[in-house]
């Protein structure tokens, strides 16, 4: 079978289905009748998803849901959530629940630096390089006050740009360093717009200067693009309590409890295994946020993780402290985020989502979808360390093995009573399915 097609994005939607579903399916008409089923009844709206990307043919959904109960600095929210893992909004919820009643989640920003970075080779001595940075640095400002202009009115623009020799690691091999501030923008295109100037500039002067050799002036630009790793623009999210108020239960002791979940995060701090799948929990919250938001997921998951990293050693990015009888856990947490550009203007749902938490800035953004990382971090350590984390995640996944197995309404009913009380495997709820079918 020849799968190789030329001009393919130049096709018309209903010629790539017809390629797809005749090149790699079975049943053609079935696969065009699973793509169709997921277009939007509305073709305007339809459109509208289409030319978000190239190529497409239909749409991949994903469950949003809200997580309400969230006091976040003394204020109510109710947070979207757009995820497919069974637990997750349930879990987030408890645990605003929990915290809504002993004061809520308390945020702070650090600081909304992002980075920037134009990569190049120069054929000469850092101290010379050096001098000629010096000199001309007043000129990439001057050289970008167009593309500023407008940010720079809302308060951002460009912070600093500094000349760094990395010639140790690689021969020859410099870089600008420029930290910016994008306020209520993520900021990506406008930090790659500022980079490429810098690059234009750096080869222009370069080229023109006097105290450089033939060689010298040919600045090799390798390439000008922003940093997902933000250690820079950082929010910070907590919750305290007294020791005595953790316990919602007569059969689990809260000093206990306290030591064995301060426990639990100090393993977390320490062993890299465990530091991994506990901030993934918390990625289970943040990243729900912000998919819902229309934001960039997988950049905050990329500087989340080297965030995690900084010290040379992956570890957990929450911590717990127990001291006068207080209860006090909380997280540093780096987050590029925007509520303005992108598709916070275009996508009906991302629209709704800014509405539904009061048409946040870009900073009280960070601190909803902090708190909503902690709040999954809590849930899953609290079942971890008295029930166990399977006992709540089953039972919200045995509606996915009964949907998979066709079970209908009354089937549920059953299994879902029968369940109650009984820890849920996969094969114990399909035992029990068939002996109600027998």
């Amino acid at each position: 079978m020849n799968q190789n097609i030329k001009g393919f994005s130049k096709l018309s939607k209903e010629e790539k289905i017809n390629w797809i579903t005749s090149t790699y399916f079975s049943n053609p008409n079935e696969a065009k009748d699973s793509l169709t089923k997921y277009w939007n009844s509305d073709e305007n709206l339809q459109k509208l998803h289409d030319e978000f990307i190239e190529n497409t043919l239909t749409n991949f959904y994903l469950p949003y849901g809200v997580a309400p109960n969230f006091i976040i600095n003394g204020k109510d929210y109710t947070l979207p959530m757009a995820v497919e893992e069974s637990s997750v909004v349930a879990a987030a919820s408890k645990a605003a629940k929990f915290w809504g009643e002993r004061g809520g989640f308390k945020t702070t920003i650090i600081n909304t630096e992002k980075i920037g970075q134009v990569h190049f080779i120069f054929q000469g001595t850092s101290e010379k390089l050096n001098s000629f940075f010096n000199q001309i640095k007043p000129q990439f400002f001057l050289d970008t006050a167009e593309i500023t202009k407008n940010m720079q009115k809302r308060g951002g623009g460009i912070l600093d740009i500094e000349l760094r020799d990395k010639t140790s690691e690689i021969a020859n091999y410099f870089q600008l360093h420029a930290t910016f501030n994008t306020k209520d923008s993520m900021g990506a295109n406008f930090i790659n717009t500022c980079l490429e100037q810098f690059a234009k500039t750096l080869e222009a002067k370069a080229n023109d200067y006097d105290g450089f050799t033939p060689e010298e002036k040919n600045v090799q630009i390798i390439m000008s693009i922003l940093s997902n790793y933000v250690p820079n623009c950082v929010v910070r999210t907590e919750v305290s309590c007294p020791v005595e108020q953790l316990s919602e239960s007569a059969t689990i002791d809260a000093n206990e409890f306290a030591q064995k979940f301060a426990t639990a995060v100090k393993i977390a701090e320490i062993e890299p295994y465990r530091a991994v799948t506990h901030n993934k929990g918390i990625m289970n919250g943040i990243d729900a946020v912000v998919v819902a938001t229309g934001n960039d997921f997988r950049a905050v998951e990329a500087g989340v993780h080297a965030y995690a990293s900084r010290s040379g050693q992956y570890s957990s990015l929450s911590h717990v402290k127990i001291e006068n009888g207080i209860f006090t856990f909380w997280m540093d947490v780096p987050l590029a985020l925007g509520t303005v550009g992108g598709l916070t203007s275009l996508h009906p749902l991302v629209k709704f989502s800014m509405e539904l938490l009061q048409n946040p800035s870009a900073e009280e953004l960070m601190q909803i979808v902090a708190a909503a990382g902690l709040a999954q971090n809590f849930a899953a350590l609290r079942s971890l360390t008295t029930t166990g984390i399977q006992q709540g995640h089953m039972k919200m996944h045995l509606m996915n093995i009964l949907n998979q197995h066709q079970a209908t309404k009354e089937e549920k009913q059953k299994v879902v009573a029968y369940f109650k009380d009984t820890t849920v495997t996969h094969s114990l709820v399909i035992d029990y399915l068939e002996k109600i079918r027998a």
